[in-house]
């Protein structure tokens, strides 16, 4: 399989899927809680969702696929699809500009391919497994920055926090007075790919799914970042930095 030759299709799919977000995200779509009131599904990340299976069904008909509304399709492959067709739904129902599109491809339980695509503001991160990362054609790389004190973090809160104690909430109090700054993009996807292009120093975030990640964390290893992961009852924890602020990190957080 050519990687570098997937990578163009998938371009061009998730081009063509942005171009369909950008054109609805004003209209009177139809909006949908799914666990609770904040978890959110539109009819445009459903269609989304649809047209990028159909396109991998076109070309790879016996691929797996796990996407986020769709679920698990297991036809017992090597290569399995991993897509989340609009991260950053409550963002894209209040009209605001960070949404993306993530996929990734997996062979053998590993992912080879990432890619991550803002239509709002045109911005394509991608990277193949061994070939470095990239941001509409340019290499990029995680920050060097070596102190939580000149760092900028950016994590979430869990769609259960008011449900659940274990809601970030201790873990964003054990760190927000002592690091530079702390952002909240809305989107896992998109923080993820952040760290690799080293505008953001470290991420950290509680109860994602691998949809949220799977691209993104692909993104950082190829930009010379370290990614560590925990799962716990199919929910993961992901902690994402340079190996420096990484090992600082796990050490404040205790996680």
């Amino acid at each position: 399989m050519d990687r570098f030759k997937v990578l163009e299709k998938v371009k061009s799919w998730v081009k063509e899927v942005g171009i369909l977000q950008i054109a609805r995200i004003y209209d009177d779509f139809e909006v949908r809680s799914k666990s609770n009131e904040h978890d959110l599904v539109t009819e445009v990340d459903e269609l989304s969702e649809r047209i990028l299976i159909d396109y991998i069904r076109a070309e790879y008909p016996n691929h797996s696929i796990i996407s986020e509304e769709s679920g698990i399709d297991n036809r017992r492959s090597d290569y399995q699809w991993i897509i989340d067709p609009l991260d950053g739904t409550t963002n894209y129902t209040h009209g605001f500009s960070l949404f993306c599109i993530s996929i990734a491809l997996q062979y053998q339980n590993e992912t080879i391919l990432g890619l991550v695509y803002l239509p709002k503001l045109e911005y394509l991160y991608y990277a193949i497994k061994g070939e470095g990362a990239f941001l509409n054609g340019q290499r990029i790389k995680v920050s060097t920055t070596e102190r939580l004190e000149k760092a900028l973090l950016v994590t979430d809160f869990s769609y259960y926090r008011d449900e659940n104690p274990d809601n970030n909430a201790d873990c964003f109090d054990k760190v927000v007075k002592q690091v530079q700054g702390t952002r909240k993009t809305g989107s896992a996807a998109l923080d993820l790919c952040g760290i690799a292009e080293g505008t953001l120093d470290c991420f950290w975030e509680l109860e994602l799914r691998p949809w949220d990640i799977a691209a993104g964390a692909l993104l950082i290893k190829e930009a010379e970042g370290k990614v560590l992961t925990f799962n716990k009852e199919g929910k993961l924890t992901i902690i994402a930095a340079n190996n420096r602020l990484l090992k600082l990190i796990i050490k404040k957080l205790k996680i």
